[in-house]
């Protein structure tokens, strides 16, 4: 999390004279203003209706003939995907705090800022809400970049969280005091894995094995108890002293009993093979940067994004052999311009590289990946099924067939 400037604000002239209102020649400043909204209304805000559009960044997931798209902070639409030449709009639920899914037969888990929610959707027509665990997710929002100084005078009454920032010109105060914080947003805590289980891209945070859904958060794993969907209930947080100074964690995969946690600082791997408690085996590290990570058979991928927020690392996807869990080794670098998601289907690796758009790998060397193919857009996540590809990009999801020689051929494309 990035370091940020916490000020206090100017609440009287007598004992602050720098904040006089003749002074009109301050310099101005970007100010973060927490957003500040009710749990109650937050909760009474979630609904199913008609599909609709969207303008927001989000994620794909994918259950049976069904095609979820996870706008973030705003809603899933849902997609009849049983022909995906012709992707079918058919729902949208609204949930403000959503950032990830899971599915297991007919149930969806959900996040909702600090909520998990399960909805039955066994009738895709009447998707309902059956329960609600409220204050189990940790949620952060995210600071603004831009954003100099923050008004940490905004602050959450009970039953309230703070959800997000906007930015305010202010002037810049003189002679106040200063603070300089770390993680200061951490105070404002608001309170493919077995059968019937769908498939989240290389992004996603939650995973279900058997009859336990694990989450992430930044520094923990949490397990749910889903044995009666209807009954889901909070199990345990497992804090591992071995994660400690080890980065946040940012995506979870699953492979078999086995859970690879992708942090800002590597990969950790976790035995799952009894399900309510998971312990922590191994961990593979590089420097800070952003990175999701993918498995196939024995064989770890990792893209791994420096710049900006990420870190100073160049960008790359490591190859790792896996075949020892306790002790993952490297097996090959592959330097790559701007990689964020990725998907692995039999030997060919899929990387998603923003605006560098679809890149098609042969991986049947591990230590020597060959680039193939290269297609354009905009492109952020993967999901390989056995019958075709589903790429994310800004706004738009793309489904491609299959061709000889790594060529893909584009079936659909939906504009969100």
């Amino acid at each position: 999390m990035k370091k940020i400037y916490l000020i206090t604000l100017c609440l009287f002239s007598v004992l602050f004279p720098s904040c006089d209102a003749d002074d009109t020649q301050q310099e101005q400043a970007k100010f973060a203003v927490p957003t500040v909204k009710s749990l109650a209304d937050i909760r009474a805000g979630v609904s199913v209706s008609a599909a609709r559009e969207t303008n927001s960044d989000g994620k794909i997931y994918v259950a049976e003939n069904y095609l979820f798209y996870i706008a973030k902070e705003s809603g899933v639409h849902v997609f009849n995907n049983t022909n995906p030449a012709s992707p079918v709009n058919i729902a949208f639920i609204e949930i403000e705090g959503v950032h990830d899914i899971a599915i297991r037969g007919n149930y969806l888990f959900a996040d909702n800022f600090v909520d998990l929610l399960v909805f039955d959707i066994s009738n895709i027509q009447n998707i309902t809400l059956v329960r609600t665990v409220q204050n189990v997710v940790a949620f952060y929002p995210a600071y603004p970049d831009e954003a100099e100084f923050y008004d940490y005078t905004v602050y959450p009454a009970e039953g309230q969280i703070i959800t997000g920032f906007t930015i305010e010109m202010r002037d810049r105060l003189e002679g106040q005091e200063v603070i300089f914080a770390e993680d200061a947003l951490a105070a404002f805590d608001g309170a493919n894995g077995g059968d019937n289980v769908g498939t989240g891209g290389s992004y996603a945070k939650f995973q279900i094995r058997n009859n336990a859904l694990y989450t992430i958060d930044s520094y923990k794993l949490n397990v749910f108890n889903i044995t009666n969907p209807v009954n889901t209930f909070f199990d345990k947080e497992i804090y591992m002293t071995q994660w400690f100074g080890g980065g946040e964690f940012e995506t979870l995969f699953i492979q078999k009993d086995i859970l690879f946690v992708g942090s800002t600082t590597g990969m950790y791997t976790v035995d799952a093979t009894d399900e309510f408690n998971p312990y922590f085996v191994s961990g593979f590290s590089h420097a800070t940067a952003c990175d999701p990570v993918v498995v196939f058979g024995n064989t770890a991928y990792i893209t791994v994004r420096g710049g900006s927020s990420c870190g100073a690392i160049e960008d790359q996807i490591n190859v790792i052999n896996v075949t020892d869990i306790a002790n993952p080794t490297l097996l090959s670098t592959y330097l790559i311009d701007e990689p964020y998601g990725l998907g692995i289907k039999d030997d060919v690796l899929y990387v998603a590289c923003g605006a560098h758009g679809l890149k098609v790998f042969d991986a049947s060397n591990s230590t020597n990946l060959v680039l193939e193919n290269t297609y354009a857009g905009n492109v952020k996540d993967i999901i390989p099924l056995s019958s075709h590809l589903i790429v994310v990009g800004d706004n738009k999801i793309t489904q491609y067939g299959y061709g000889p020689d790594f060529t893909l051929t584009q079936l659909s494309q939906i504009n969100l």
